[in-house]
C-alpha cells in the first residue's frame, strides 16, 4: 500500500476514473459496476473496483485543486501501475452557449497554478489530453447523440476569485469552462507516459449564473460517467 491509498497490490484496474468527490465515486462504483468492493477509505478518499460489461475498471476520489490530485496521481501510477486516467468532473462555463449540465471534453488545460512554472522555468508548457482517448470519447458520444464540446479548459487554483470578471479574459480567447485540475493530470500522464482525459460536466455558467445543486453534482452526471467507462 502507498501512503495515501491502502489497496493491495492487484486491487486497483489499470483504468481509473476519477471524480474529485469521493462520494461521487461512491456512487458511480454502486450504481454501474458490477462485484464493486472498496479498497480505500484512508482520509475518506473512497476508492472502488468493480467490473463494467466485463472490464475491471476503478473509480478513486482525489479531492479539489491540483496540490491534492497529484498525489493521487502519482500513487495510482507509480505504486498501482495504473495506465489510463479518465477524470470526471464538474466545471463552471465561462461562454454563454456552454449551458449546465453539457459535456466538455478537455483537449487542453490552461492554468493559473504555478507548479508547471518551477518545472520548466521560464517557459510554458501547454498539458493535453491522450487523442485516443479524447477521439473514443468524442465518437462514442456522437453514437449515442450526447452532445459534447471539445476545447481549451483552465484549471484554476482558487474556486473564489477576487475578481468575478477575471473570466472574461479566459472567456475571450475561447478557453471554455473553468476546473481545478486536468492541468496536472496532463501533465503528470504525459511525465510518466500514461493515457489521460478530462471529462466534465457544466455544473453552474459565470456568464449566467444557473447552477446546479450539490446533490446533482454527486449524483447526477450520468452521461459523463457512461462516456468514461465505455471508453475505458
Amino acid at each position: 500500500m502507498s501512503i495515501h491509498i491502502e489497496a493491495k497490490k492487484g486491487d486497483i484496474a489499470e483504468t481509473v476514473l476519477m471524480p474529485g468527490d469521493p462520494l461521487r465515486a461512491k456512487w458511480i462504483a454502486e450504481t454501474f459496476l458490477e462485484d464493486a468492493f472498496c479498497y480505500n477509505k484512508v482520509r475518506g478518499m473512497l476508492g472502488y473496483t468493480g467490473t463494467y460489461k466485463g472490464k475491471r475498471i476503478s473509480v478513486q476520489g482525489s479531492g479539489m485543486g491540483i496540490p491534492s490530485v497529484l498525489i493521487y496521481y502519482h500513487e495510482l501510477i507509480n505504486d498501482y501501475g495504473v495506465k489510463n486516467i479518465i477524470r470526471v468532473g464538474s466545471a463552471g462555463s465561462f461562454q454563454k452557449d456552454i449551458k449546465v449540465r453539457d459535456i466538455v471534453l478537455a483537449m487542453a488545460a490552461s492554468t493559473t497554478s504555478g507548479i508547471n512554472k518551477s518545472r520548466f522555468k521560464n517557459a510554458d508548457y501547454s498539458p493535453t489530453a491522450n487523442f485516443e482517448l479524447l477521439l473514443d470519447a468524442s465518437l462514442y458520444a456522437r453514437k449515442k447523440g450526447i452532445k459534447t464540446i471539445a476545447g481549451n479548459v483552465l484549471s484554476a487554483d482558487e474556486f473564489y476569485e477576487d475578481d468575478p470578471e477575471a473570466y472574461k479574459l479566459w472567456a475571450k480567447y475561447g478557453v471554455l469552462c473553468a476546473e481545478m485540475e486536468a492541468s496536472g493530470l496532463y501533465t503528470i500522464a504525459a511525465k510518466h507516459n500514461v493515457r489521460a482525459l478530462a471529462i466534465l460536466t457544466i455544473s453552474d455558467s459565470l456568464v449566467t449564473g444557473e447552477h446546479s445543486t450539490s446533490a446533482d453534482r454527486e449524483t447526477s452526471f450520468n452521461e459523463m460517467v457512461e462516456i468514461a467507462l465505455n471508453i475505458a
